[in-house]
């Protein structure tokens, strides 16, 4: 198998994936992964999100609101998140923070986060604000669809940890 097509099936079996996973899924070193990425994404075959101190690779027909989903969904914390808010439907922050067993500050960081990205959204019920999904049929089809490779990503956990420092 080539090079170019060994790098796409790591893709399209790992929608989110970073660039030092698939390195480590492929063997390859960083210039020679960086040459093929570039041509591959050129041509249209792969999808590559940038961001500060991230990129992310997707196969090309997954949707810009779908890419959202799937980036929190492989980062520990906001997977546990929408996991126990499709669970439990509502939660208080006090249930996040127990249910996810992070400290308050973690669980506030990724709870802003998964707000701002369009997941999660809260109300005030009975004087308590609780959190709830705002599209439950729709994160509940995607982590079927991905499922084993995004939920149970180790490498991401690691970097969610240092990340919330």
């Amino acid at each position: 198998m080539d090079r170019a097509t060994q790098i796409i099936e790591v893709i399209e079996r790992n929608p989110g994936i970073k660039f030092r996973e698939i390195m480590r899924h492929t063997g390859m070193k960083n210039g020679v992964l960086g040459y093929y990425a570039t041509k591959l994404e050129k041509s249209g075959t792969i999808k590559i999100e940038r961001s500060p101190g991230q990129t992310r690779f997707y196969p090309p027909g997954v949707p810009n609101d779908d890419i959202l989903l799937i980036k929190n969904l492989r980062q520990e914390t906001p997977k546990q998140i929408l996991a126990a808010l499709l669970q439990h439907q509502t939660m208080t922050f006090n249930e996040l923070v127990k249910k996810t067993a992070k400290s308050p500050a973690t669980v506030s960081l990724y709870l802003s986060q998964v707000t701002r990205d369009g997941l999660v959204q809260s109300r005030v019920v009975d004087f308590k604000k609780r959190y709830f999904l705002v599209d439950q049929e729709k994160i509940q089809s995607m982590i079927d669809k991905y499922h084993p490779s995004l939920i149970e990503s180790s490498a991401d956990h690691l970097a969610d940890t240092f990340s919330s420092f």
